[in-house]
This record gives C-alpha cells, structure tokens and sequence, in this order.
C-alpha cells in the first residue's frame, strides 16, 4: 500500500451525493502569458461505508503554510453544490454558504469532441470536464500541435449526456 504524506480531512457524503475536492495552484510568474495562471490536481481519497453513508478522506500531500485553497463539487442527481475550502494547519475552513460560480453544461446529441485545451507544463489542464453521474473525470488524449507547438488534448463526449466542466480563474472586476 503506499504512503501518503501530508494532511488529511473527512467528510460523509448524504445519501444520493458523492464530493470531490479539488486543490488549486497559482502557477509561478514566469509562466504567465504562456499557460493558464491556475491549475487544479484532484484530492486523492478513500472511502468508507458507514450504514447508508459514504465517510471519504481526503489527503493533501503537500501543505501550505499560509494554507491550501481547495474547491470543492458535491454531485446530487440533477444538480451540483460548489463551495471554497481553506486547509490551514489541521483544520478545513468551508464558506458559510455556496459561493456563485458561473458553469456551463455541454450536451450534444452526436457524439462530441472537446478539443484544443491549453497545458499547463506539468500537463494539468485548465479546464476539467466531469462525468456527474461517476464523478470521475473525462480524461483527454494528448496530442502534439506542430502548428503552434503545444502539447493540447481532446476529450471524446458520449450523446446524449450531460458533462461538468469548470475552469478556475480570476473574476475580472
């Protein structure tokens, strides 16, 4: 089994919800321009059944001094609940309330592809597309762009299915 270093939290999920909690980085000042100034890596975790509840724990491997931001996405049937997370020392700070976050869906009703994302250098994407009814995310197939000599990626999306996708980045007011 391997060894995970760092903070861990909980959380128990309500029946019919499944979390995931993402951590974001702000990338270094010299790759501004070049790539996304934000990127996100997802929690590792574990889960436990506890009657009809799911107990998960969530572990950052590398915590911060002044704190690790996370976001975090709770997945009901038909919709999704966003909040902010703060991991200070041995305590998860969660906003009061959901902050608004704007979100787009995509559907299609022929089978999709999601190309031309942008890498960061460690090949984190900035935008990530979620399959909510696993929660797991849809991952791309990198290719090279000799044109603009990128590493980019594309993602297949089924019909007649609904993705999440989310992008973390700064509000421009």
């Amino acid at each position: 089994m391997e060894s995970i270093i760092g903070k861990h939290f909980s959380i128990t999920d309500p029946k019919g919800v499944n979390t995931v909690i993402y951590e974001v980085y702000k990338l270094k000042k010299e790759y501004e321009g070049k790539f996304p100034k934000y990127a996100v890596e997802r929690l590792k975790t574990t889960e436990q059944i506890v009657g009809d509840l799911k107990r998960k724990t969530f572990y950052v491997e590398d915590p911060q001094e002044k704190g690790n931001q996370l976001v975090i996405f709770s997945f009901a049937k038909d919709k999704v609940v966003i909040n902010n997370g703060l991991l200070i020392n041995d305590e998860v700070r969660i906003s009061k309330k959901p902050l608004p976050f704007k979100f787009d869906t995509i559907y299609s009703e022929e089978e999709t592809e999601v190309k031309d994302f942008k890498y960061t250098p460690n090949l984190k994407r900035a935008i990530t597309i979620i399959d909510p009814e696993t929660t797991e995310e849809v991952k791309p197939v990198l290719y090279y762009d000799e044109k603009t000599e990128e590493v980019k990626g594309k993602c297949r999306l089924k019909p007649y299915k609904s993705y999440f996708a989310f992008e973390i980045r700064d509000d421009k007011k």
